[in-house]
């Protein structure tokens, strides 16, 4: 009998070890296996949380008085809203929400005092940015639980009888941009994001190690062209295809979803090709690192990771803690959920996009440094 057809432990050892030494050669392997589990302890354990809390918070008081200064000071206490600004008037409120600055806006009408000590029960305006349901809903549910403790404090003696049932006064709430707290109005629009970072990195990680695998490489490597033409010239095609599906999405955001599109079209679109230059200078970066098509595709889940977690898509922001806010604010996808978010539903203006435009175009300038100087090397 051939000594082939036996099973021998010392072949099978031996491509054990060999496995083991081609996957210790392989370092961006070895950082996935290492590197992946961590992330996702950190980001789940730490990052994600359903109960966001310290949202931003801004008033606009009209009525200096204790009572006001009281429901301001539970509003803190309560751990759900930090008051980050102090507004002159509703005009701005309403920026400071289009622009994502705040959260929520609190309003103290001129004669809230003067009414309450009427027993007329005034009420004070709360508005709530309610683009994403899931960062606003347990804290808007907070809101009434604060009057009575307010009331208890500050009307008492002779203001006793105005403490009784209905309440003193009242706080009345207004859900701007999705009133009906309709997830998929949130959802959808980000999925633009989602779906155009997953691909288009993906697609353009494997452009220049397709062509390093094939031997093709070394012949675009001896033409005369400069590194910022072949880069470039391997964005350009990805370019139109990421508009294509980007149309795709849009179409069925407002056709099947039936998300409202009150914004402008054209600010859509220049938000979508900001967004698509950025992941695809992100791709040939990736593909200049890789050495093959395997550690593209690795790298590439590892940059997606990340994103679809600290970026707002799949969970609130304001309630990551500041190290996570940190890295997601390093993050395309981050300002694109705000940009289409806030041109869908809010019908932002481009004086309010302009926050979530810049750094994007700074992410751009710097990955595309970065894929040349990497490009340069691979001509050494």
């Amino acid at each position: 009998m051939s000594t082939r057809t036996v099973f021998s432990l010392t072949r099978w050892w031996s491509i054990v070890l060999k496995e083991f030494l081609q996957l210790r050669r392989d370092r961006v392997t070895f950082a996935m296996i290492v590197g992946i589990p961590i992330i996702q302890l950190a980001l789940f354990g730490f990052a994600i949380n359903t109960d966001p809390k310290h949202l931003p918070t801004a008033v606009i008081v009209h009525d200096q008085s204790e009572f006001s200064r009281s429901f301001i000071a539970a509003m803190t206490n309560s751990a759900y809203f930090d008051i980050v600004e102090t507004l002159p008037d509703e005009e701005a409120g309403r920026r400071a929400l289009a622009q994502g600055r705040v959260q929520f806006v609190l309003s103290v009408p001129v004669d809230f005092s003067r009414k309450l000590l009427r027993g007329e029960h005034p009420s004070l305006l709360v508005e709530a940015d309610a683009t994403d349901p899931t960062a606003t809903n347990i804290a808007v549910a907070a809101l009434p639980n604060l009057v009575q403790p307010v009331a208890d404090k500050d009307i008492t003696g002779p203001l006793a009888h105005l403490n009784g049932t209905p309440g003193a006064f009242g706080v009345q709430v207004h859900n701007l941009y999705n009133p009906e707290g309709i997830t998929q109005y949130n959802v959808v629009p980000g999925l633009m994001g989602v779906i155009l970072t997953m691909t288009l990195v993906m697609m353009t990680g494997l452009a220049m190690t397709r062509e390093r695998e094939r031997g093709t490489m070394e012949n675009l490597l001896s033409t005369p062209a400069l590194p910022v033409e072949v880069v470039t010239g391997k964005i350009v095609p990805y370019v139109a295809i990421g508009l294509i599906q980007a149309t795709i999405i849009l179409a069925a955001t407002r056709f099947v979803f039936h998300v409202p599109f009150v914004g402008s079209p054209v600010a859509i679109y220049f938000a979508a090709l900001l967004f698509i230059a950025a992941n695809l200078t992100v791709g040939i970066t990736l593909s200049s690192l890789a050495q093959n098509q395997l550690q593209a595709v690795q790298l590439t889940m590892f940059y997606f990771l990340p994103n679809i977690l600290l970026s707002g898509f799949m969970f609130p922001f304001a309630g990551m803690p500041q190290w996570a806010q940190f890295i997601g604010n390093l993050l395309p996808l981050t300002y694109f959920n705000r940009l289409i978010r806030g041109i869908l539903l809010k019908g932002d203006g481009w004086a309010d996009l302009w926050p979530s435009v810049w750094p994007m175009v700074l992410f751009t300038a710097v990955v595309m440094a970065i894929a040349l100087r990497f490009y340069r090397r691979t001509l050494d």
